[in-house]
């Protein structure tokens, strides 16, 4: 079965692009089957249920929903083998500009709207630049010159991504895209597959529920910065 992992920041299209590409790619015989992974809701399922398409989805809750997707990805992908897909699509929940969902050996794509600002490429980090494919949404609400400046950008933090403009609404450019999709790399096993980027340290007193405010409740993996010392500075603890 093929795997894709689609990862972008919130809103930026991803469900209505994916949704529209495994249409296109079942008119052509070839069946998905999608797992959405998101934190506290989404009505994303019904979208992917009207439109015939497997689908299950996985809420976090209090955790993390990259570390989340990690620790059930086994369990994912099994679920869609059982659908008989041939090819299966993670769509992650994309809150974290400083993780990213991609593993070595599958197709990584990553949806960027042309509205989120021009440094927006710069900041999403590596969901955007360990990506083979980006796909960039609402090119039509902006003009051609600020379409081309932002494609730059993006081509700034990845030299080697498959760039395409597409519009999910319509289903502009999703064809393409699908085409992309049916020759993903054929996968057998996650298991002892790897990230292309390690997830954040993460294990302090905030992510064991903690919601007191002071040095004194802070414990474990804390990082602290230093104000007033110029740009970016940070003290380790």
């Amino acid at each position: 079965m093929r795997l894709i992992t689609v990862a972008g920041p919130p809103s930026c299209g991803k469900t209505s692009l994916v949704v529209k590409a495994c249409a296109s790619l079942n008119s052509r015989g070839i069946s998905c089957a999608v797992i959405k992974f998101d934190c506290l809701q989404s009505r994303d399922d019904e979208l992917y249920a009207a439109a015939g398409i497997p689908v299950s989805v996985a809420l976090s809750g209090g955790l993390c929903p990259d570390h989340f997707f990690a620790t059930n990805l086994e369990e994912a992908f099994d679920w869609a083998a059982q659908t008989g897909a041939h090819i299966c699509v993670i769509e992650t929940a994309g809150l974290c500009n400083r993780c990213s969902p991609h593993l070595r050996g599958a197709l990584a794509l990553c949806v960027i709207d042309n509205l989120m600002g021009i440094d927006a490429p710069e900041k999403i980090g590596p969901m955007l630049r360990l990506a083979d494919v980006v796909a960039v949404t609402k090119g039509d609400l902006v003009s051609q010159a600020e379409r081309e400046v932002y494609r730059y950008r993006i081509r700034q933090m990845n030299q080697r991504a498959v760039i395409r403009h597409v519009n999910g609404l319509t289903g502009q450019g999703c064809a393409e895209l699908a085409s992309i999709m049916a020759v993903a790399p054929d996968i057998a096993s996650v298991t002892d597959m790897r990230l292309r980027f390690a997830m954040p340290a993460a294990i302090c007193s905030y992510c064991l529920s903690e919601m007191r405010i002071g040095a004194r409740y802070q414990k474990g993996n804390v990082k602290k910065a230093d104000f007033g010392g110029g740009h970016g500075s940070e003290t380790g603890v």
